[in-house]
């Protein structure tokens, strides 16, 4: 399987996706937008991971390569190629489907809860089979002041108590997610380490303190990105596959 990687930041790793790619040895490829915007041919990976970023979609006229990128985004969609996006990567894949991405009510930082829509399940979203450790509800990483729509056509999935649009999925294979499932020690601890400041008082911001304290959900969120890599790779990866 190869698995191609938008990423925004440089210290934003693939955390708990990345181990699951080492692990199983599959090759990864990167295109780094702080540093270039080439972009590969669809046809050269099986699937991309869209990555998290301090930016917003709407700064096109900041970020030179965010034209650009939303336009491969889109490519890569219509080629018909599973897309999972966190965060900003959710929020890319929103725009491009004809949603709007805006200030959300509350910014959300740290672990909060995330539930399946009221009335869904496993079996209840067409086509998803998405893992149950999602259902009914589970904790989630956090770090966003902005929401995005639920496209025309698209399925929304989860909800949190701060932001109603927590997830979605489109055409069976295309996954955008408000959180972090790549949420591990090291991703987080980088994630601080450069955006600490935005760790005010908030209803729905935790302390530095709060974050690390709860050592069962980072292992959550390992148990949760294994997973949902897992229903990729058996939903989607090619019969033959070359390492």
């Amino acid at each position: 399987m190869k698995i191609h990687c938008l990423q925004h930041l440089k210290n934003d790793t693939l955390g708990n996706i990345g181990t699951w790619i080492d692990k199983k040895g599959y090759k990864l490829t990167k295109t780094l937008l702080y540093e270039n915007s080439f972009f590969p041919d669809p046809e050269e990976f099986d699937m991309l991971l869209i990555m998290g970023g301090t930016m917003s979609v709407y700064q096109e006229e900041e970020y030179s390569w965010l034209k650009p990128e939303k336009e491969f985004v889109k490519k890569v969609i219509e080629a018909g190629k599973p897309v999972l996006g966190s965060c900003f990567g959710a929020q890319i894949i929103s725009e491009v489907l004809g949603g709007k991405v805006t200030k959300n009510l509350y910014k959300e930082i740290g672990w909060h809860t995330i539930r399946a829509v009221e009335g869904k399940s496993p079996g209840e979203i067409e086509s998803s089979k998405l893992p149950p450790c999602m259902f009914p509800e589970f904790t989630g990483f956090m770090w966003h002041g902005d929401t995005f729509e639920i496209p025309v056509g698209a399925v929304k999935l989860f909800e949190s108590e701060a932001c109603p649009n927590q997830g979605f999925l489109y055409n069976a294979k295309v996954l955008g997610l408000q959180f972090h499932p790549e949420a591990d020690r090291q991703w987080v601890r980088n994630l601080i380490r450069d955006s600490g400041h935005e760790l005010v008082q908030g209803k729905y911001i935790q302390s530095e303190k709060e974050i690390y304290v709860y050592e069962s959900f980072f292992e959550s969120s390992r148990n949760l990105a294994f997973s949902l890599m897992d229903w990729f790779e058996e939903k989607y990866k090619p019969e033959k596959t070359k390492m």
